[in-house]
C-alpha cells in the first residue's frame, strides 16, 4: 500500500475509532456543572492520559501479542471484529458500544472525584476500539519508520479535535442537538465498517488458513 493511501487509512480509522464528537458530547453531560476554566483543566488532562496510554499501546502492543504468543493474523481477525461491532453499534444509532459508558459507569462519574482518568481518558478516549486499532495499525506498519511515525502522527492529529471538542462541547451540542450528532455516527460507522472488514481479511489471508496444504 502506498505511503500516502496508508496514511489516509490510519487517520480515517483512528478518527472514527477514538470518536472526538462523541467523546465531546459525554463530557459536556458529565461536567455540566463545572466551571469552564476547570473543564479546560479536566479536558487537557483527560487528553494527555489517553494520548500517553494510546502511545503506550502503539510502542508495546505488537510485543505484547509476542509474548502471550498471539499472532499478529489472529489479532488482526478478532481486532476486525471488535471494530466491527463499533461500527454496527455506530450505524444502528445504540447507545452502547466499545467506547461508550455504561448505566452504572455513568452514575460513577457523577459521583464526587476526578474523572480525568475515568472516564474521560479510558473508556470514552483511549477505549477499546482505540486501543484496538492503533495497534492493528502498528501491526501493519511492519517495523517501517515512516509508516510507524504516521500511526503516532495521526494519533497525536486525533487528539486535537478530541480536546477542542471537548472545551467546546457546548457549541457543538447547540449546533448539531441529537439527529447532527446520529447522522455523523452513522456515516463513521459505515466507513469504520469497510475498514474493519479489511482488517478480518487480511487476517484470514496472512494466516494462510484458507490455503490448500
Amino acid at each position: 500500500m502506498p505511503i500516502a493511501d496508508f496514511a489516509v487509512t490510519t487517520f480515517t480509522t483512528l478518527f472514527v475509532a477514538i470518536g472526538p464528537i462523541d467523546t465531546a458530547l459525554v463530557f459536556g453531560g458529565l461536567t455540566g456543572g463545572l466551571h469552564r476554566p476547570e473543564r479546560v483543566r479536566l479536558a487537557l488532562r483527560a487528553v494527555v492520559i489517553a494520548g500517553g496510554v494510546l502511545f503506550g499501546f502503539a510502542l508495546f502492543g505488537v510485543q505484547l501479542l509476542g509474548a502471550l504468543h498471539v499472532s499478529l493474523e489472529a489479532f488482526r481477525f478478532a481486532g476486525g471484529v471488535l471494530l466491527l461491532l463499533q461500527a454496527i453499534q455506530l450505524i444502528f444509532g445504540h447507545p452502547a458500544g466499545l467506547s461508550t459508558l455504561t448505566a452504572g459507569e455513568r452514575r460513577e462519574a457523577l459521583e464526587p472525584g476526578d474523572i480525568a482518568i475515568f472516564p474521560l481518558a479510558f473508556p470514552l478516549i483511549a477505549g477499546p476500539a482505540g486501543l484496538t486499532a492503533v495497534v492493528l495499525l502498528m501491526g501493519q506498519a511492519t517495523g517501517d519508520l515512516v509508516r510507524s511515525v504516521v500511526v503516532l502522527a495521526s494519533m497525536l492529529i486525533c487528539l486535537v479535535p478530541t480536546y477542542a471538542g471537548m472545551i467546546f462541547t457546548d457549541l457543538l451540542h447547540r449546533l448539531l442537538k441529537t439527529t447532527g450528532s446520529n447522522v455523523i455516527d452513522r456515516l463513521a460507522g459505515v466507513i469504520l465498517a469497510a475498514l474493519a472488514s479489511q482488517f478480518i481479511f487480511d487476517g484470514i489471508r496472512d494466516a494462510r488458513i484458507l490455503s490448500a496444504n
